[in-house]
């Protein structure tokens, strides 16, 4: 291949990246539109949503990292968390349509991969585990995941397309599909939800695992002693004899 052959490949390839990275940009900023209610005008999600400018920050210390210029791809990196709040590894893969409702205080490392169309709430951890150099440590989300406030996801774990995370829920297992996990640790509560979570952002309509055991052992508990008294040939009313 001749060197203009060559010159002109690199060209067109620039090109592509380009284009991709603008295409990324204006879904993720299209999304916000899409989810969040309280978005007013394009001038005022540029101009004041941090969560907007921690992605975009890191899509270009992202580019800059793969181009092996990682020192200029980090001090980017740093200068979004001191403007945003919001900190973001340059090595961290995030697909289209990614989301950060508030931001203030999420931490994504290394070695996550973020699947399309994820939305995070703010204080969520996307944290590792173990000190290997070069091996996964970080989570893997899948497309249309959504994390609630303060939860965290630690390790090399995958959390399955659709699933919801509950606010300060501790997750250190991989989730299937279509999942709701709350608690400490987590644990899947729902399964086979219907649609994608950030279809209606409904938080309020997570269970409480807790309190339905509760109500459930007290059903229990006035079922035997209905049993009892009729057993006993007494009105439920009765004073014991």
């Amino acid at each position: 291949m001749s060197l203009v052959a060559v010159r002109r490949e690199k060209v067109k390839e620039a090109k592509s990246r380009e284009n991709s990275l603008r295409r990324t940009l204006a879904r993720d900023f299209k999304v916000i539109f899409e989810r969040d209610p309280a978005a007013g005008s394009a001038i005022s999600v540029l101009l004041t949503y941090p969560g907007f400018h921690a992605v975009v920050l890191h899509r270009i210390a992202h580019r800059l990292y793969r181009w092996h210029l990682t020192l200029l791809a980090r001090v980017i990196a740093l200068c979004s968390r001191f403007l945003t709040g919001v900190e973001i590894h340059p090595a961290a893969r995030i697909g289209p349509g990614f989301f950060i409702d508030h931001g203030m205080g999420v931490v994504i490392g290394e070695t996550t991969v973020i699947g399309s169309d994820v939305t995070l709430f703010q204080g969520v951890s996307l944290g590792g585990t173990g000190k290997e150099r070069g091996q996964k440590r970080h989570p893997t989300l899948g497309d249309h995941v959504l994390v609630g406030a303060g939860a965290k996801i630690l390790g090399n774990v995958t959390i399955g397309e659709g699933v919801r995370v509950g606010s300060n829920a501790v997750v250190l297992r991989s989730i299937p599909p279509h999942s709701t996990v709350v608690g400490i640790p987590g644990r899947v509560v729902r399964t086979k939800e219907p649609g994608y979570p950030e279809w209606t952002l409904n938080h309020q309509d997570m269970p409480d695992p807790t309190q339905e055991r509760i109500e459930q052992l007290e059903r229990t508990v006035e079922a035997l002693s209905r049993e009892l008294d009729r057993l006993k040939g007494t009105r439920a009313g009765d004073p014991p004899s």
